[in-house]
């Protein structure tokens, strides 16, 4: 069962800006940051909020690291902005299935690895309303 807004992912062309916009303009500080070599992007997460089932919502800034990865190609596409919108999961791979079997495309076999250890699967936007959708399973803690 999806728990609560995970994240909103939002690409970028400049990390180090972007993250300053955020932390000058509404006071967010990034609670982590990693490169995703897989993913090909430089990230960082600014905490909003704790939620009530244990979990945390979260702003995910995206800055492509190659002109390959599925970021640059969106920017180069549509600019900045809201790229994804992640719900929370204690089940990524049940959630998955279900939503496989009610006729979303699935975009990930099996999910892999996301932003701090935890587990994703992305769902097809075409089949959501043209938002892509990403399931999240977070790390237990000291995981990640």
């Amino acid at each position: 069962m999806l728990t609560r807004i995970d994240h909103i992912g939002i690409a970028c062309f400049d990390l180090d800006r972007t993250v300053e916009f955020y932390r000058s303009t509404y006071g967010f500080e990034v609670f982590h940051s990693e490169v995703n070599e897989e993913q090909g992007v430089r990230e960082a997460m600014l905490k909003i909020n704790d939620t009530g089932d244990g979990g945390a919502s979260y702003l995910q800034l995206l800055e492509p690291t190659r002109d390959d990865s599925t970021v640059a190609k969106w920017l180069a596409k549509n600019g900045e902005g809201v790229h994804h919108i992640a719900f929370g999961t204690a089940d990524v791979d049940g959630d998955a299935a279900d939503i496989r079997a009610k006729g979303v495309r699935v975009l990930y076999e099996e999910p892999r690895r996301g932003s701090m250890g935890s587990r994703i699967t992305f769902l097809h936007p075409k089949d959501c309303g043209g938002v892509l959708t990403e399931l999240v399973t977070s790390a237990e803690p000291g995981e990640h």
